[in-house]
């Protein structure tokens, strides 16, 4: 089984270390989402050439991948962070609870119920409620921006976290310099 990856021991101080590879990850992150965005958003493009039978569902297939990207990738941020603190024992993270606080918190509930329309009925009913206001066919694609929407209130949550960290350690004024 392959080690898991910690984050790397750049500065005199690993907390600030952790600080900016967290930052660099939860970036990354945020711009699956925006890509997931952008794909869809460049749909019209292929109308001309693609009929809606085809492209509706492609649509709704890249939010789906850009949603299960950025799961994949707010759980390897915690998976890292945990395995980096457990590499660096002797040292005291007390100022990491912030982060350590939103990755107790978030997810509340995995992927796979995220994707089950029986337990999400609110998100259910406004899906069919958008696709009837527009066209049947565009529920999926309402229900796969709901779970779009939810990812980025991880990443949100997690990069105000961030944010906060960065202005205690004073990582802000030094990025400004």
């Amino acid at each position: 089984m392959a080690e898991p990856q910690i984050y790397p021991e750049a500065d005199a101080n690993p907390v600030i270390s952790i600080i900016k590879g967290v930052d660099r990850d939860v970036e990354r992150g945020e711009d699956m989402l925006m890509l997931g965005y952008a794909l869809v958003l460049s749909a019209p493009i292929f109308a001309p050439i693609a009929p809606p039978k085809v492209l509706l569902p492609l649509m709704a297939l890249a939010f789906i991948v850009s949603v299960c990207r950025a799961r994949l990738n707010f759980n390897a941020i915690k998976a890292k962070l945990a395995a980096t603190m457990a590499k660096r024992q002797g040292f005291d993270f007390a100022i990491l609870n912030p982060l350590l606080e939103v990755f107790a918190e978030h997810p509340k509930f995995s992927l796979s119920d995220g994707f089950n329309p029986v337990k999400n009925l609110k998100r259910t009913f406004k899906s069919l409620l958008g696709a009837l206001m527009i066209n049947p066919f565009w529920m999926p694609i309402f229900y796969a921006l709901g779970l779009q929407f939810a990812e980025e209130k991880h990443f949100y949550v997690l990069n105000q976290a961030v944010i906060k960290l960065e202005q205690k350690t004073g990582l802000l004024e030094r990025r400004s310099d």
